[in-house]
């Protein structure tokens, strides 16, 4: 249910709503918007209770809230939020777009490619430390040693770094390297992983599960709001259909959906949606062209020799030719360290 106040109403109206949501049994997450403050209770409670607050003092209207998922929705949150990943703002004005290989392979790998995606325009750098591999005789990364090596190359390029976490017993050790966890495709329902995710103070980039709905992929995020972590944006990086010719299908329409649906900033990995090198330029306009608030691009300094998603990677000048491709006057690819609002 959601308990929307007055314009007028006073902070100890809004107190007292609060306290009678919690003698409810629900628990009460405030948002605090720039006319209204929206109450919304969550859980399992005496939903006859929050009914009754109809008739309270400052209190406008009180509503259900129509999706399983309550606190992603934008019925609790009609403002876009905006999430600060050192600086970085995702989902204000500009498009951000994350560069980098798959997995860290070298100190020599890395630090070039920092240097080369940020020139081109980048804002953020991606790089693997610890891989998920269908075979267990694949390259599975360097670990820790690669931890240290994308701190690095952060400090010597002024980038943010994203990078994947696995377990929850690496959590805390990728919280000391990187500025934003991201939650692979294949975790997205690991929900001892959400759990502790929700316990940390770092942006989480919650990427689509391959055979997940939107409404599971945003169940998933609630998990994380709903644990206390509201630094959330979205990833949509493709899912499984009868097509053959490509890795995945990205779904431009779930781009779309999730942020018709949800406050969270949604971006797009056109390198896993498509898994080919000559679709991603093409992809990427889409994605931009539906509203994606940024792109994950994967970049090597020779695809070629890629340990992981060489067919995928764009080489540098491959890269440049992207960002020349996705620059357009209405959503360009500018980002603005200040966000208006941070989530």
């Amino acid at each position: 249910m959601i308990v929307n106040m007055s314009e007028r109403a006073t902070d100890q109206e809004i107190t007292h709503i609060i306290e009678r949501i919690r003698e409810a049994g629900y628990q009460p997450h405030v948002t605090r918007g720039v006319e209204r403050t929206i109450v919304a209770a969550v859980g399992n409670g005496r939903r006859h209770e929050i009914e009754a607050l109809q008739v309270a003092p400052g209190v406008e209207t009180v509503v259900p809230i129509a999706q399983p998922f309550k606190l992603v929705s934008r019925q609790v949150k009609p403002e876009r939020s905006v999430v600060n990943v050192g600086g970085v703002a995702i989902g204000g004005l500009g498009v951000v777009v994350i560069a980098g290989p798959c997995s860290v392979e070298s100190r020599e790998q890395l630090l070039s490619t920092a240097q080369a995606v940020k020139r081109a325009g980048a804002t953020m750098l991606r790089g693997g430390a610890y891989k998920p591999r269908t075979s267990p005789y694949d390259f599975q990364g360097l670990g820790i040693e690669a931890l240290k090596i994308l701190r690095e190359a952060r400090d010597e390029s002024g980038l943010p770094v994203v990078t994947e976490v696995m377990s929850t017993e690496d959590v805390d050790i990728i919280c000391e390297h990187a500025e934003m966890l991201q939650v692979g495709a294949r975790n997205m329902q690991n929900f001892a992983l959400l759990r502790r995710l929700a316990t940390i103070n770092k942006p989480v980039l919650l990427k689509r599960g391959p055979s997940a709905t939107v409404k599971e992929w945003l169940l998933a995020a609630e998990y994380l709001l709903a644990g206390g972590n509201n630094q959330v944006v979205l990833c949509e990086r493709g899912i499984k259909t009868f097509e053959t010719e490509m890795r995945n299908t990205l779904d431009l329409a779930a781009v779309a959906l999730a942020r018709d649906l949800s406050h969270l900033p949604v971006i797009a990995d056109p390198s896993h949606g498509t898994g080919k090198q000559s679709l991603i330029a093409a992809v990427s306009r889409a994605a931009v062209a539906v509203g994606a608030d940024g792109l994950m691009i994967e970049v090597h300094p020779c695809p070629e020799r890629a340990l992981s998603d060489g067919p995928q990677s764009l080489d540098f000048a491959g890269f440049e030719k992207v960002m020349r491709a996705i620059a357009s006057p209405l959503r360009g690819v500018a980002v603005s360290a200040a966000p208006a609002e941070v989530a």
